[in-house]
């Protein structure tokens, strides 16, 4: 269960009633989670993986647990989400994603979130190395994987690839 708490955040498992509810509205969240929901949450690219995770975590509900939102604690206000897609592979390696809404974008909260999550996927058994990738053109994600400590391992036309 990604379960990571910084100062300003705090990470909980993203569960898939949760998913399946954010596909009526946020409002439909609201209703099962004791924390404020914004109108605008979730960014339509995540959800458009809803149907997959919901198919996914329901054939294989041990991949559930890499999943997570992130909370504002002060306002306890849903600000976006961060996990692994699918959990360790055979390498032992995770690959990191994550999405903070533009309102709240700018401030450190993608950063602080993804160096807390590192490290969580890091504690995790069987994890040895913790990956993600960007676009070559997305300087704000460029700055939070390398303020989370990931280091650049290389880059083709399109992406940045990163590696604890």
């Amino acid at each position: 269960m990604p379960q990571a708490t910084t100062d300003r955040l705090k990470i909980i498992t993203f569960e898939l009633e949760m998913i399946k509810s954010l596909l009526e509205g946020p409002e439909q969240l609201a209703k099962i989670v004791p924390y404020q929901v914004p109108p605008e949450y979730p960014m339509d690219v995540y959800k458009q993986l809803f149907p997959y995770k919901i198919e996914r975590f329901t054939q294989q509900p041990e991949e559930n647990v890499w999943e997570g939102l992130i909370i504002h604690k002060e306002t306890q206000m849903v600000i976006g989400d961060i996990g692994y897609k699918g959990g360790p592979n055979d390498k032992g390696e995770i690959n990191l994603g994550y999405s903070v809404l533009p309102r709240f974008q700018g401030n450190g909260y993608a950063t602080e979130a993804a160096a807390a999550m590192v490290q969580w996927g890091l504690d995790q058994p069987g994890v040895r190395k913790v990956t993600a990738s960007c676009s070559q053109g997305n300087g704000a994600s460029i700055r939070v994987l390398q303020k989370a400590g990931l280091k650049q391992l290389r880059e083709d036309e399109h992406k940045i690839y990163w590696s604890s």
